[in-house]
């Protein structure tokens, strides 16, 4: 929204007085630690090594997860889509579907088996929704993926829209080998360069781990609660 915010000096000041102190309105400089053991977790761990943590990590997570180069990504996809019932399917719209050579795939194969492929577009608005709520598969691409945890990082926009991950049965997430990280620490650190570089935050941001899944109940992780009963992760060795 473009307007004019009125009395906000006066409103802040106000706040800082009721907390016992003058208002702070100069930039504030992020501190420097003398220790960082947040950095230090797998900080020399190559690429290779990072993907075998995420393995790991999804056998916990109950994520099944394949590696694959760019030529042979669409066979995979499909093989994953038909273990998952088929269609109908909802994808993000993004340009690297097309730069993978997943076109034929998405436009041709699919429908000339008639397996019905829905591609997010913000004008159609909730029509999008209703669509991802009776879809079988979600597909997304995987900004920056957490090796640690097992997690997938969306960034959300008009053209990816934040239900194709969890309101399909099941979800797909394409992963950019690149894209591949240590843990949360560098993954809000790649997100802070993303705003540096840009002055652009994504207005939602998603961390997925795996399908849906609750450990409240005595500890003992229940899987395919509220979202996705499954979900797979797919590697593309992009480097």
């Amino acid at each position: 929204m473009v307007g004019t915010i009125q009395n906000r000096d006066k409103f802040l000041n106000k706040i800082a007085g009721q907390l016992g102190r003058s208002r702070v309105s100069s930039q504030i400089e992020s501190p420097t630690w003398k220790y960082r053991p947040q950095d230090k977790v797998f900080h020399d761990a190559t690429q290779d090594e990072l993907l075998d943590i995420l393995k790991e990590q999804c056998k916990k997570i109950h994520t099944s997860l394949y590696i694959t180069d760019i030529k042979d990504l669409s066979k995979v996809l499909t093989k994953v889509v038909n273990e998952y019932g088929g269609g109908p399917i909802v994808k993000w719209k993004d340009d690297r579907f097309t730069e993978w050579g997943l076109d034929p795939l998405i436009k041709e194969e699919w429908p000339n088996q008639n397996i019905d492929v829905h591609e997010w577009d913000y004008i159609k608005g909730d029509e999008n929704v209703k669509v991802a709520e009776n879809a079988n598969v979600g597909i997304t691409i995987s900004e920056v993926t957490l090796a640690e945890s097992g997690t997938v990082v969306l960034f959300s926009d008009k053209e990816r829209g934040r239900t194709v991950s969890f309101l399909p049965s099941t979800y797909i997430a394409l992963i950019p080998k690149s894209s591949i990280v240590a843990r949360m620490t560098q993954g809000a650190q790649k997100i802070r360069e993303v705003y540096e570089k840009t002055g652009y935050v994504p207005s939602c941001v998603n961390f997925i781990s795996g399908p849906s899944n609750s450990a409240d109940i005595e500890l003992k992780l229940v899987v395919g609660v509220h979202g996705p009963f499954k979900a797979s992760y797919i590697v593309i060795n992009d480097l």
